[in-house]
């Protein structure tokens, strides 16, 4: 469980960065460079771009859930 008085690395989103950079940097500029190879070069493009915005959405979702402090440590106790 996150502790309260841990403090993050801030490298909890790298992974995430990477996917993005990968999907909406990388593979587009890799069609352009490399030119027209057909429709499939081009489905298969879109879909790991798919897949990596994916994978992005996933890691980003889980680094955020493991960074939030719980709401429970920060309650005052009831009387």
């Amino acid at each position: 469980m996150f502790d309260a008085s841990q403090k993050s690395t801030g490298t909890g989103y790298t992974t995430t960065v990477a996917f993005l950079i990968v999907a909406l940097i990388f593979i587009p500029a890799a069609l352009m460079f490399f030119g027209n190879f057909g429709r499939l070069t081009l489905v298969a493009a879109i879909g790991f771009s798919v897949l990596c915005l994916g994978m992005a959405w996933r890691t980003w979702k889980k680094s955020s859930q493991l960074s939030i402090p719980s709401i429970e440590s920060l309650e005052a106790p009831s009387k």
